[in-house]
């Protein structure tokens, strides 16, 4: 029986990463939190290792002393303020497979690449549905090593509901509660026709007055609280041309004060207490990370066959993770979907 050639398998797998580096920007393009974070150069590639360690500031090393006669003796209290936030890799992989029947019911090299581009983009839009998930609401039941911002009712995610310095979880190793200035994010709680405009300003004024670099330049929020600012708005709403945000996969985004702001569906879910839903994301990109393996950013591996089967596939390789430098730049608002 006829078998693709080596020579063959490697004109596939050539032509599928050239596809691939396709479909890994579409990607950051269609999830608005990675594409601000890529085009604020804040996405990184390191090489491995067990953890990622990632430097943050949470105190100030050392006080001020006024010279008012010029004698006063200058106080040399000093303290580190810095530590290292310690996140685990969430590693994991998809396989991208073409059986020999599918090669014999499409002859030509043209035919077959057109059948593995398919399953290409299918995987890759695979994956990207399943990291936005997890990153925004964390409950995929794939990717559970990936950090998520939901920390709603008990989530051991980034954000909490708790007024700003009484959170107590724990982020990348370092406990909320040591540090209840910098290592909290702020929040605001209450339905949006009440008063949805002022706590959403209120939320923008907090987050800027703790944020050691950088403004919230970005607003995710779920289907009905988005319906609900452009209602607010009326005439008044103002657009942002999706050409200007690196054309996110045809979106057009509205603004509040600045900061784009766009539909995010895995919002407006609701905590296990059944008690709180989260409605807005307010982020400050600058204080954002996101670290690739560079042997493992969408990596395509060679074509090879699957023993036993006819059939062969190549496996696409992910290893990645989401860091913060800063919780009190950041903030959500709950509640905000009537």
């Amino acid at each position: 029986m006829p078998t693709t050639t080596g020579v063959q398998a490697d004109i596939l797998a050539s032509t599928l990463r050239i596809l691939r580096d396709k479909e890994v920007d579409n990607t950051f393009r269609i999830i608005p939190l990675l594409d601000a974070i890529e085009r604020g150069g804040n996405v990184e590639d390191v090489d491995g290792g067990s953890y990622i360690d990632s430097p943050v500031i949470l105190t100030d090393h050392s006080t001020i002393t006024q010279l008012s006669s010029g004698y006063e003796a200058v106080s040399l209290a000093v303290k580190d303020p810095m530590r290292t936030a310690s996140y685990s890799w969430c590693d994991a992989t998809a396989p991208v497979v073409i059986t020999r029947k599918e090669e014999l019911s499409n002859k030509g090299e043209r035919a077959i690449i057109r059948i593995a581009e398919a399953r290409l983009k299918q995987t890759m839009g695979m994956f990207k549905r399943e990291i936005e998930k997890q990153i925004i609401a964390g409950n995929s039941t794939i990717l559970t090593d990936l950090q998520s911002l939901n920390g709603l009712d008990g989530a051991t995610g980034w954000f909490e509901e708790g007024a700003f310095g009484t959170q107590t979880n724990t982020v990348g190793g370092i406990a909320k509660s040591s540090f209840t200035t910098s290592w909290q994010n702020q929040v605001q709680n209450g339905d949006f026709a009440t008063n949805g405009l002022k706590k959403m300003q209120s939320l923008l004024i907090d987050c800027q007055q703790y944020a050691p670099e950088g403004d919230v330049d970005l607003i995710l929020a779920s289907p009905t609280s988005y319906g609900l600012y452009k209602d607010e708005l009326q005439q008044l709403e103002r657009y942002v041309s999706a050409t200007e945000e690196r054309n996110m996969a045809g979106r057009l985004a509205l603004q509040f004060n600045g900061a784009a702001m766009y539909i995010e569906p895995n919002l407006g879910f609701t905590g296990s207490g059944a008690s709180n839903k989260m409605s807005m994301y307010f982020l400050n990109t600058r204080l954002f990370n996101v670290y690739f393996d560079r042997d493992a950013k969408f990596e395509l591996g060679d074509m090879e066959s699957i023993s036993g089967y006819a059939a062969m596939s190549a496996q696409i390789a992910v290893r990645m993770q989401v860091c913060t430098s800063n919780l009190s730049g950041h903030g959500i608002l709950i509640n905000a979907e009537t």
